[in-house]
């Protein structure tokens, strides 16, 4: 009973976890600062010597795509929030225990979504 008490990774793991979700956020960035930048580019596309018809499908396109884009923006731009909060559960040592059970978050899971807060048993209790 007192193990369920303290129950948590080990320094040495959340060390580990640290780098793999520091690398992620990194890269992550990058992939956001692609997607803006590419939302920017949308914004100068230059059609003014084409066709009328040709220029009224494009900004059609242009509006999509920038949707598209607003929309990967803002997902990517939770996804590295969720990472950071990832980093304060390290830091206070409570990184990898899910927040339903109480219980560790299994490593494997972890590794593949570094910022799970919920064990895959406390995930198919909510569908």
């Amino acid at each position: 009973m007192a193990d369920e008490i303290n129950v948590r990774y080990a320094d040495k793991d959340l060390a580990e976890f640290k780098v793999l979700i520091q690398d992620k956020i990194v890269k992550a960035q990058h992939d956001l600062d692609l997607i803006k930048s590419a939302y920017m580019n949308d914004l100068n596309n230059g059609t003014d010597d084409t066709s009328p018809t040709f220029k009224a499908f494009e900004e059609g396109s242009e509006t999509m795509s920038k949707e598209a884009n607003s929309q990967l923006a803002i997902r990517q731009e939770k996804f590295i929030r969720d990472l950071k909060n990832a980093l304060i559960r390290i830091e206070n040592k409570t990184y990898g225990v899910c927040r339903v059970t109480g219980k560790l978050i299994k490593k494997e899971r972890l590794q593949l979504v570094p910022h799970a807060t919920l064990s895959i048993e406390a995930k198919n209790m909510q569908q």
